[in-house]
């Protein structure tokens, strides 16, 4: 999908449309969520400080997100792609990949489906979306990101690897700036340069693993197959303060009030978390992340703000002061499916459940805990906040 967050506010405003659109917190800390075409020309982009992006595109509208709004706009795109195939794989709530080739008695050739799917999701969403068609995810993903905005490219078997090998090799997926850098010294600019290099040279710059996937990838070797289950990898939430914090029990109750809304959003959604994830960032945007893998699925907030507090030990939060601080739920699994009954009673997940049943019928506002209502004034703990 195209700049997602902001089509489907303009979906809403149909004033915003032809006009430069950032979706972002209205905070002079808060950053860029997702920003309009009319806006990228301008330099802005994801992840960019509002007030940066305020200074290059003074005429820009500031919207804030409604993460609601998208989730259920991204529901209604995913069923339109279950019309055409069973096989969707999502990959975040705005972007997916299809494999249609079952499809090819009824759409001989390719490029007439994608354009299906694009008028389908028009016409009915009114949201615009680039399609991107080859032979392989790597090729499919690259296609698509050249096809924006709201456009249709296709990869011809035969023409994959002309195509691949013209790429900037920061294009390859597991290419980071270190890596990135290394591959520099290598003298390896396009993915051409990297497919030319012998396997052997890769695996002892990089190591086996990274080395063998990139020559792998350069060469067009790409076996990955849509994998359906894939749909959502991870539920996170995160706060840009507009203050550093200091203290080290404002952050604590930071992190138990993120944990808080993340295990509502995961009985909303119906899942159970394997690992928690940590994020930090220093006012010199240096980010740290840790991460814990539970001995069975979790979706309380007791259990996740515990393991995020151990986590937290592991940084140098609160010495240094905290810019940014985000928790994440990764290793979901449906709260439904069958698993093996621990031995202890866990007399506190009921008490979570019925408040978030609570909180499902009268909203986050009708029950909070005792420890954040305390201090109303925390920008992350006032009620509702998401």
């Amino acid at each position: 999908m195209d700049a997602f967050f902001v089509e489907v506010e303009r979906r809403r405003r149909p004033e915003l449309r032809g006009r430069a659109v950032v979706v972002g917190g209205a905070g002079p800390r808060s950053v860029v969520a997702s920003a309009s075409y009319e806006a990228r020309s301008r330099g802005v982009h994801s992840a960019m400080p509002i007030v940066q992006a305020r200074r290059l595109c003074p005429h820009a509208v500031v919207v804030p997100p409604d993460h609601e709004a998208y989730g259920s706009a991204s529901e209604e795109v995913f069923a339109v792609f279950a019309e055409f195939t069973p096989l969707v794989e999502g990959v975040s709530v705005d972007e997916a990949f299809l494999d249609l080739s079952g499809l090819r008695r009824h759409y001989p050739d390719p490029a007439s489906v994608g354009q299906r799917i694009r008028v389908v999701i028009r016409e009915r969403l009114s949201l615009p979306c680039s399609v991107g068609l080859a032979t392989t995810k790597l090729l499919a993903k690259m296609a698509s990101r050249d096809a924006k905005p709201d456009g249709l490219l296709l990869v011809p078997a035969a023409g994959g690897l002309a195509y691949l090998h013209g790429k900037p090799v920061r294009a390859l997926w597991g290419v980071g700036e270190a890596t990135h850098a290394r591959l520099e010294e290598l003298g390896v600019a396009t993915i051409g340069d990297l497919a030319a290099l012998p396997r052997e040279i890769l695996v002892r710059r990089l190591g086996p693993a990274l080395g063998g996937h990139l020559s792998d990838l350069a060469a067009g070797r790409d076996p990955r197959e849509v994998s359906p289950g894939a749909a959502v990898r991870s539920i996170s939430v995160e706060e840009t303060y507009d203050h550093d914090l200091t203290d080290p029990e404002r952050i604590h109750r930071e992190l138990l009030a993120q944990a808080d809304r993340l295990a509502d959003r995961l009985h909303r959604e119906g899942y159970l978390a394997g690992t928690v994830h940590l994020k930090v960032r220093y006012p010199d945007f240096t980010t740290v992340t840790r991460s814990h893998t539970f001995a069975e699925p979790v979706a309380t907030a007791r259990d996740l703000n515990r393991a995020a507090l151990e986590l937290l030990a592991r940084t140098d939060a609160g010495a240094i002061p905290v810019r940014l601080l985000g928790v994440a739920a990764g290793g979901l699994v449906e709260a439904s499916a069958p698993r093996q009954l621990g031995l202890e009673a866990r007399p506190w997940d009921e008490v979570e459940k019925a408040v978030a049943e609570v909180r499902d019928r009268f909203g986050r506002s009708a029950v909070d805990r005792a420890r954040l209502s305390r201090h109303p004034s925390d920008p992350a703990t006032r009620p509702g906040r998401e």
